[in-house]
């Protein structure tokens, strides 16, 4: 696990789309870091897997089963498996996803 490194140095913002970062994968978590791009749309879709979202950095909006959630510096957002979510980055938006 990266437990020396400063995930604010990690951020870094694509002109378009999505970069995503593996923290640590194995069979019992999946961290990631994504940097979404101004404007940039993840439509709706499931994980197996439940777990959450913690936003770093910017503005987005967040349709996790229905209920609009806004993405902003320190929310967290958690999901259950199969829940149906989709995101929309407003601003450039950094966030963590852990699925467990």
């Amino acid at each position: 696990m990266m437990l020396d490194k400063n995930i604010l140095d990690m951020i870094e913002y694509p002109k378009q789309g999505i970069l995503s970062k593996d923290l640590e994968k194995n069979d019992k978590i999946n961290l990631t870091l994504f940097c979404m791009a101004e404007g940039t749309n993840i439509s709706d879709h499931t994980s197996t897997k439940g777990g959450f979202v913690y936003v770093i950095e910017g503005e987005g909006s967040f349709k996790l089963e229905g209920k609009d959630i806004a993405m902003k510096s320190g929310v967290f957002i958690y999901m259950d498996e199969n829940a149906v979510h989709s995101l929309k980055a407003t601003k450039n938006i950094a966030f963590i996803l852990a699925l467990v």
